[in-house]
């Protein structure tokens, strides 16, 4: 199961419910601790379109990439 810093700028996660790959582009910190917050900001294509959402990690799940 994914934990609080879990993934790092770059990783591709998805929904564990489903939905599109994303690319995490921001690890969202609490002020002024500027500790992490466990929700992460990613990004991803609907169509041709950029879209975002800040997610738990707890709904977020590694994508494995064939290297």
């Amino acid at each position: 199961m994914a934990k609080q810093g879990a993934f790092k700028l770059g990783d591709i996660v998805k929904l564990k419910s489903g939905g599109p790959d994303m690319t995490v582009n921001e690890i969202l910190l609490s002020y002024p601790a500027k500790q992490p917050t466990g929700e992460y900001r990613c990004q991803w294509f609907a169509g041709k379109k950029l879209d975002t959402g800040v997610f738990p990690v707890e709904s977020l799940e590694p994508v494995q990439t064939e290297k």
